[in-house]
């Protein structure tokens, strides 16, 4: 198969969104606009991923209508949607991370997640790995103000944290390197979607 990604040019700064986008929605747009703003990037690219393999697929929509649902929600010149990790059978993020970078060497990436995640990134197969390979870029979410920073992830990690105030240079530094950005947040998600289409369909 093929692998097509989104155009990129030397020096730009890119950051990568991933996750199901199970299904996308205005929240993920949210957090891509606030990161386009605050990190002073050229783009963002919406990474929908076969699979979380920390998720239940049984209620996974195919790949297809994830990604075309994506691109509907993003509708932004800016924020460009793919689907490369199905191409190059990654099952893991550093896998797509590392594919990355050796494609685009002189791109300067940042990686993208919100809190929730931040919660949780202990879990990821080697999380020092990808926080080794770019700066990552934290987007407060409602429940995780406090508690995210506390996680193991962020306490192994919190010599590298970046100060707030010097976001907008975080593409420039190099990793490990992460912030945690505050501001307007967005309650929506993609479970709670899911639950709500639930709910109507036995009506």
């Amino acid at each position: 198969m093929p692998v097509r990604l989104p155009p990129a040019l030397p020096g730009m700064r890119i950051g990568l969104y991933g996750g199901s986008f199970n299904p996308a929605h205005p929240g993920h747009r949210h957090v891509s606009l606030t990161a386009l703003r605050r990190l002073r990037l050229d783009r963002i690219w919406w990474m929908v991923t076969p699979g979380n393999p920390l998720k239940d697929h049984g209620e996974l929509a195919p790949l297809e209508v994830r990604v075309e649902t994506a691109r509907r929600v993003a509708s932004h010149p800016r924020i460009l949607v793919t689907d490369f990790e199905s191409a190059i059978g990654a099952r893991y993020t550093r896998q797509s991370l590392r594919y990355l970078r050796l494609r685009h060497p002189a791109v300067h990436f940042v990686w993208i997640m919100g809190a929730d995640s931040l919660a949780s990134f202990h879990r990821w197969q080697g999380f020092r790995s990808i926080a080794a390979m770019m700066p990552i870029a934290v987007i407060d979410r409602p429940g995780f103000t406090l508690s995210a920073p506390g996680s193991r992830a962020a306490q192994a990690l919190a010599r590298f944290r970046v100060e707030e105030e010097a976001a907008g240079r975080l593409a420039d530094r190099r990793p490990p390197a992460w912030t945690f950005l505050h501001g307007p947040r967005s309650t929506l998600s993609s479970t709670a979607l899911r639950v709500r289409d639930r709910s109507s369909a036995n009506y």
